[in-house]
């Protein structure tokens, strides 16, 4: 059999993972010793290499996934059966910092651009839409119906779209969960992928109109405005309109111009993952985040819970001792949310993942992690939080898909890189790229993806398709829509920890 069939990732690893299926009976030749596969294994999955007594770390990418529920012996499947997490509650972390120097782009090629639109402020967009921002739950029916009629009244001449972004939220919320609400809709109406915001109001919610204008601060009136209306008399659909129409009069003048690679801010994320995970999309991914942190750009990993066993490769890699003391927190306190609740800290993967041949939290997260390539940790954000340092910056948010590509979107980045094995088509509100860990996924749902990345293992050499994921983001950036925006798929959704009133 040829070693192309199997990748083992680490040489330290107990386990190689299937590149295709594998038959019971099948010899692979590992290290050079010769085992034989015990069961039929799928693709992704893991076939493990030596024997293991019970209790035992089990090894892949280089650290313990779990340990061996039972003795196990070399060539068989290890799966969800019979691997066990080590993860439990809390715990105690010491700071070893590691060099992360990345190698700056050298040789005499032209900077990369994208074409964006510059705002007043200074910040770049790589969308120009219009938004409608309720600021409470009540009013999503206006905002969609104001939406609708004004999509057909332009047909989009000057501007990209125009989106109303509903919500559950604005009233009935206590404590965290609401100023969580209003931080998430402010960061949403000080976005530069938004041309014009009209902020739309019920004017009895417990986020009250006058003081959420007041969270934006010192912004820009002929791009945000504001509609309460339990104040107008008659229609307010009508006044919706007019207030849209003096909003498009503004972002209708605004035009791409040439912007340097430097001003990307790139949200990373990942679901629906599979065994190919951490192969191919997570770690093509992380290329292109050093690529782009090398020339002053910034990324942004988040999904907490999924850096649970991953988590001291991160904090070693903080540049200073506050960043990681900021990371442990940001580990034990997503922890100490689970156990508030009762629930063990490593209750993941999903169904999904363990058919894909993610078998612990420990196997999700070391390949999750790796969507953060090696650059040096610049900053650590709380939910709801707006980006204030370049390169590399981790991000409180929890693993759900739309949620954390949410928070994502909402501390400022442009466009979000998915990367899946599974398949997704949903998207947040900024371009939500989608990248299949294998070709098969890439082919079958060709409206969901946006890039293949399983091109890696069928022979195509890394720099060349970070070189091909490069152009294809910038060209997301410079106008091409993503799958998610020529489906129509783009909406938005915001953490909740406590009651409901």
């Amino acid at each position: 059999m040829n070693e192309a069939s199997f990748i083992k990732i680490n040489a330290k690893d107990t386990v190689v993972v299937c590149l295709r299926p594998h038959q019971a009976g099948e010899t692979i030749e590992v290290d050079g010793k010769k085992i034989t596969v015990a069961q039929e294994t799928p693709a992704g999955h893991k076939v493990l290499i030596s024997d293991t007594r019970q209790g035992d770390d089990i090894i892949k990418y280089g650290y313990p996934i779990g340990h061996a529920a039972m003795d196990l012996k070399a060539g068989q499947w290890v799966n969800e059966n019979n691997l066990k997490t080590n993860l439990a509650g809390t715990l105690s972390y010491s700071y070893n910092p590691i060099d992360t120097t990345l190698s700056k782009p050298t040789g005499n090629a032209t900077p990369l651009t994208f074409k964006g639109y510059r705002r007043a402020n200074g910040e770049v967009g790589v969308r120009n839409e219009l938004w409608i921002v309720p600021t409470v739950g009540c009013v999503n029916g206006t905002a969609e119906r104001l939406a609708a009629m004004f999509s057909k009244e332009t047909q989009l001449v000057g501007i990209d779209a125009v989106h109303a972004w509903h919500h559950n939220y604005g009233c009935s919320q206590l404590g965290g969960d609401h100023e969580n609400t209003r931080k998430v809709l402010r960061d949403i109406c000080l976005h530069p992928n938004a041309g014009g915001v009209l902020v739309l109001s019920l004017g009895c919610e417990n986020n009250q109109p006058d003081a959420f204008m007041e969270m934006l601060g010192n912004y820009d009136h002929d791009r945000i405005k504001l509609l309460v209306t339990q104040k107008v008399d008659g229609d307010e659909l009508e006044e919706g309109m007019n207030l849209l129409r003096e909003l498009y009069q503004t972002a209708r003048q605004d035009h791409r111009v040439d912007v340097p690679i430097s001003e990307l801010r790139v949200g990373l994320k990942c679901g629906g993952s599979d065994g190919f995970s951490g192969i191919t999309a997570n770690p093509l991914v992380g290329e292109f985040s050093d690529h782009l942190v090398s020339q002053g750009g910034t990324t942004i990993l988040t999904e907490v819970p999924e850096m649970f066993g991953a988590e001291t490769i991160l904090m070693n890699r903080c540049k200073t001792p506050q960043l990681f003391e900021k990371t442990v927190s940001l580990i034990n306190d997503f922890k100490q949310y689970f156990l508030s609740h009762g629930e063990p800290v490593g209750e993941n993967p999903s169904p999904g993942n363990k058919a894909g041949g993610i078998s612990t939290l420990e196997d999700k997260a070391l390949g999750c992690t790796q969507k953060s390539g090696r650059a040096a940790v610049s900053g650590v954000l709380a939910y709801g939080e707006r980006l204030s340092e370049h390169g590399l910056n981790l991000l409180s948010a929890p693993g759900n898909d739309l949620v954390a590509a949410t928070a994502l979107a909402a501390s400022g980045c442009q466009l979000v890189l998915f990367t899946t094995g599974r398949g997704t088509p949903f998207g947040t509100f900024v371009p939500t790229m989608k990248i299949a860990t294998n070709s098969h996924l890439a082919t079958r749902k060709a409206n969901w993806i946006d890039f293949n990345a399983g091109a890696l293992i069928q022979g195509t050499p890394m720099p060349e398709l970070v070189d091909q994921l490069t152009r294809q983001i910038i060209n997301i950036a410079s106008g091409q829509p993503t799958r998610n925006e020529q489906n129509g798929y783009s909406e938005i959704a915001i953490f909740k920890n406590g009651v409901t009133l």
